[in-house]
């Protein structure tokens, strides 16, 4: 099992890097803030990122998928996201609420649609 740190930069990594590389797949947002992801999550919560990584695409080859128009604080939010969304996916009882500042919800509601997630 692995856990996500909060570091200074506002970069979310993953604390256990001694598996596979190509386990994790790299984000890069347009501000150059670096995200790494399980492959997996990405695939089951986004249909944009599944297509570029078990496609012909080179981000199925690097395992870095860059976000030109997608800021560090909303990429950031939207990594958070998924990661919820998959700790909630078979949950029975009631969710808790995913809390979303309203001053991004704009930014965050364009990267999602993007994203399909």
């Amino acid at each position: 099992e692995f856990f996500l740190s909060q570091q200074r930069t506002s970069n979310i990594s993953i604390a256990n890097m001694n598996d596979d590389e190509d386990h994790y797949v790299k984000l890069v947002s347009a501000d150059d803030k670096e995200f790494f992801l399980d492959r997996k999550v990405a695939i089951a919560c986004s249909e944009t990122m599944k297509a570029m990584l078990e496609g012909n695409f080179r981000e199925s080859e690097d395992n870095i998928i860059r976000f030109p128009d997608i800021g560090g604080t909303i990429l950031e939010k939207v990594v958070q996201y998924m990661y919820y969304k998959m700790r909630n996916q078979k949950a029975t009882g009631p969710i808790p609420e995913f809390p979303i500042d309203p001053a991004c919800a704009l930014e965050l509601l364009v990267a999602s649609n993007y994203l399909n997630c």
